[in-house]
């Protein structure tokens, strides 16, 4: 690879990365301050209910992500990947420093929680393009032999953003006393997104749409939207299907310990602010720190193998993990790094397995409504279930019982996902087929059968 092609793979993968991380900032603060936006924007005195439905804000933006995947998905594989990432950062950006404008619950009364549920909305609209684009912008991008080692960038994206929302908040409990948090500390995360929001615009403003699809697209062969919506439900049900399995393991967990974790911790074990905050950064650190060497890995050994160790690994161990979460604080640093580690294989494969699960020609839009209509019922939804099932039972092991069935489906994903590492995303098949490797060696692509492909028999 020539100095300029590097150069302008790494642009690529900033680009990507930075808006992923302006997107999970957001996500990241709101599920660490729900306390004091509870206090702050809803009646009551930020315990309680007044949580669950701050946490209920939290599941309303991936409720309408479906909605953002068929708007986007099908546009972006048909204007092309970088104009739809560009309206979507600054969708984002723009809803998030307007959370942090709202008038609290005192000054305007009921109209604060809907502003904040309405505002939710429109990030969830830019959501539901913002992640599978980028995955699929990445994964595009990417050597086919290092996809999964390039890829895993994106989600270094997702967790600095996630770090970065864990340390302002950590350094704003320790600096500000309650009331000031109250009234507006909680808002100095919200109002950051803008600044970072105009740098991915920027980053992404330098960089050419995807080789792939550019040459799709000089071939006239991008899809009308109506046909996306067909062909997903008729010719690519399996991978849609496979990827609808993956996703309900990989944001189970995700939402579950990444999200929901200061909340489980201050309100269910009753671990103080600033020690509930203290837990995720560390592990978010150590998650950080593998990922690029476990993308690196699934290059060698392939994606399929990474997500059923996941699955099956988090499924021994969860259960008594959360148990040695609920002893101390030590126990709880210990119990959320050995969790996190465990789930680092699916999350630093994501870009390069999702978007090698459809052709070119509808892989925005397949990433982008397979990954976010399971991502709004099981994803962003898990901190309110989670909550609201341990005030129901009173059983503190709510979120472990949750993960294992979430994983279980996830295994059951993995077993039928076609392995794609070192194959070309090029033309317009599903990658890892027989006739995805037919229409590569007349592309004169380097091509090698996938794991458990017989040549002679097509895989729909």
């Amino acid at each position: 690879m020539s100095q300029e092609s590097k150069s302008v793979l790494h642009r690529a993968i900033g680009a990507s990365a930075i808006g992923n991380a302006v997107e999970w900032f957001d996500y990241g603060v709101y599920a660490y301050l729900a306390t004091y936006i509870a206090a702050s924007l809803f009646p009551g005195d930020g315990t309680g209910s007044s949580v669950v439905y701050t946490l209920l804000g939290f599941a309303v933006s991936f409720l309408i992500r479906p909605i953002g995947g068929v708007i986007w998905g099908p546009l972006g594989d048909r204007i092309g990947r970088k104009r739809v990432l560009a309206m979507t950062i600054m969708l984002m950006a723009g809803s998030t420093l307007a959370v942090g404008l709202i008038p609290s619950y005192e000054v305007i009364g009921i109209a604060a929680p809907i502003l904040l549920y309405a505002l939710r909305m429109v990030q969830g609209l830019s959501a539901g393009g913002e992640y599978g684009g980028a995955a699929t912008f990445m994964a595009e991008y990417a050597p086919d032999r290092k996809r999964g080692f390039y890829g895993s960038f994106l989600e270094v994206g997702t967790l600095a953003g996630f770090t970065l929302g864990n340390l302002t908040a950590l350094l704003l409990v320790n600096v500000l006393d309650d009331t000031s948090m109250e009234s507006w500390g909680w808002r100095i995360p919200f109002l950051i997104a803008a600044p970072l929001g105009l740098i991915g615009m920027y980053l992404r403003s330098r960089v050419e749409d995807t080789p792939v699809f550019r040459e799709i697209e000089a071939k006239d062969e991008t899809e009308e939207t109506v046909g996306v919506y067909r062909d997903l439900l008729t010719k690519y049900l399996r991978p849609v299907l496979t990827l609808f399995g993956l996703v309900i393991a990989l944001n189970v967990v995700n939402y579950s310990l990444l999200s929901y974790t200061p909340t489980y911790l201050g309100t269910t074990i009753g671990m103080a602010e600033s020690d509930a905050l203290l837990v995720p950064l560390i592990g978010q650190i150590v998650m950080l720190l593998t990922l690029p060497f476990l993308g690196a890995l699934s290059d060698r050994i392939g994606r399929r193998p990474m997500w059923l160790f996941s699955c099956a690994a988090l499924m021994i161990t969860v259960i008594p993990v959360y148990i040695l979460i609920g002893t101390s604080l030590t126990g709880a640093i210990v119990g959320f790094a050995i969790l996190g580690l465990l789930y680092a294989p699916q999350l630093a494969t994501i870009s390069a397995t999702f978007p090698a699960m459809f052709p070119t020609i509808v892989r925005f839009a397949g990433v982008a409504i397979g990954y976010n209509v399971a991502t709004s019922i099981f994803g962003g939804t898990a901190p309110v279930i989670n909550q609201s099932l341990i005030e129901l039972t009173g059983d503190n092991l709510v979120p472990a019982y949750y993960m294992f069935g979430a994983c279980l489906v996830g295994l059951i994903a993995a077993y039928f996902l076609i392995e794609t590492k070192g194959m070309s995303l090029r033309g317009t098949q599903v990658p890892g087929t027989p006739e995805a490797l037919e229409e590569q060696r007349e592309l004169g692509e380097p091509v090698e059968l996938a794991e458990g492909l017989d040549p002679a028999v097509p895989v729909k």
